[in-house]
């Protein structure tokens, strides 16, 4: 039923603004052109990212949304570093940190937050 469906990442942000600059300045994504009242679509790959305003904004301890960027995994750590984007470090089973990148063999993880707080995942898959 929704197998052959593409999903999307919805994301719950304060201050709309604020997310809009983060998210199109620092991660580098393009409005699709479709764009409320309190909401904004934006481009990611051959998907989108919906970021709306809500009073919940940032209360999900969870990921709220996962990148695999394979083999650009390092230069991306790097380019996100540089814009000023600060990474997570979470002690987890089976992973050991090398600077921000989370590393369990060949899988390589790294976790930073918007400035509502959500929780953006990277990974080489």
């Amino acid at each position: 039923m929704l197998a052959d469906k593409d999903a999307m990442a919805t994301i719950a942000v304060k201050d709309l603004a604020a997310a809009k600059k983060f998210y199109q300045q620092k991660l580098g994504f393009s409005p699709t052109g479709t764009e409320g009242p309190g909401v904004v679509t934006l481009r990611s790959g051959n998907s989108t990212i919906v970021v709306y305003e809500s009073q919940f904004a940032g209360s999900n301890k969870a990921t709220s949304a996962t990148w695999g960027v394979g083999k650009e995994m390092d230069s991306i750590v790097r380019n996100l570093k540089e814009a000023g984007v600060p990474f997570e470090h979470y002690d987890a089973p089976g992973l050991k940190r090398e600077g921000d990148v989370h590393v369990a063999g060949e899988f390589k993880a790294a976790w930073f937050k918007d400035p509502d707080g959500n929780i953006l995942h990277i990974n080489n898959q």
